[in-house]
């Protein structure tokens, strides 16, 4: 695709300098048309600009929180790559939301990465350019979740059209697929996500899915049965028959007592 054009966000003059070297030293795909200390200039720029990805700090010294630039706008036609020197900071709310972020000091390695998911999000919104709505609400989500509004229970998965949000109860089950996850819903439907079994993991409700096996994670309100002939096994309410290893099978069963 063509170039991608870049607004960085961020108040201290250094941070916005040191993004703007690596990714003219790392990214030739991207091209940086501004650079903001304020959300008052940021939103100036992003009016002017109409950029494809804004590079944004999400916590500024200064007060203000990069959240209130993104909600200023109502709804925005391009992407967001977050910046926090924070490690803990709002993980969790960015992984579920399947966003684009960065820790400081940022690591090269990762930024080229997150760019190419820009591009490859761009190439989907071509052909789909109503998708921005959800995401805008995708963003909307983590906000709530890092201000401590909402628990995640609304994830958002990129798939070939563009973008789903969807409510974690809705999952029946998930299953590792190489690198990549299969998720699959209580109306039937199934979704490959890029990220990890682990990240899902890391994100998801302990009180609703449990790890039972290295390849599998459930929803334990959707077990109705539990075997243990020939091996260990979840059947679920659907009838579908899952592995529960036995370094699982103590958790599993914890969970489900607790249920009750």
């Amino acid at each position: 695709m063509s170039q991608l054009t870049a607004i960085i966000v961020d108040d201290e003059e250094f941070a916005r300098e040191n993004i703007k070297i690596l990714l003219e030293d790392n990214c030739p795909d991207v091209s940086i048309v501004g650079m903001a200390g304020t959300i008052n200039t940021a939103r100036a720029l992003i009016s002017s600009q109409r950029p494809d990805v804004v590079f944004l700090d999400i916590s500024m010294p200064s007060g203000a929180e990069g959240f209130d630039l993104l909600e200023s706008l109502h709804e925005f036609k391009f992407q967001v790559v977050f910046v926090t020197a924070h490690k803990e900071y709002a993980i969790q709310a960015f992984e579920a939301n399947a966003a684009h972020y960065l820790l400081k000091p940022i690591d090269i390695d990762a930024l080229i990465t997150a760019v190419n998911k820009v591009k490859t999000m761009a190439e989907v919104a071509k052909s789909d350019p109503e998708g921005y709505s959800e995401y805008t609400r995708s963003i909307q989500s983590i906000a709530d979740t890092v201000r401590g509004e909402l628990p995640i229970r609304r994830i958002t998965i990129n798939h070939s059209k563009g973008f789903k949000i969807i409510e974690d109860q809705s999952i029946i089950r998930l299953e590792a697929d190489g690198n990549c996850t299969q998720l699959f819903f209580e109306d039937g439907t199934k979704y490959l996500d890029t990220r990890t079994l682990k990240i899902y993991e890391s994100i998801l409700s302990e009180s609703r899915f449990c790890r039972i096996h290295k390849s599998h994670l459930i929803n334990i309100y959707e077990v109705k049965e539990y075997l243990s002939e020939d091996g260990n096994f979840a059947i679920l309410k659907n009838g579908e028959k899952i592995p529960i290893s036995r370094s699982k099978l103590d958790l599993f069963k914890q969970q489900v007592a607790g249920l009750s």
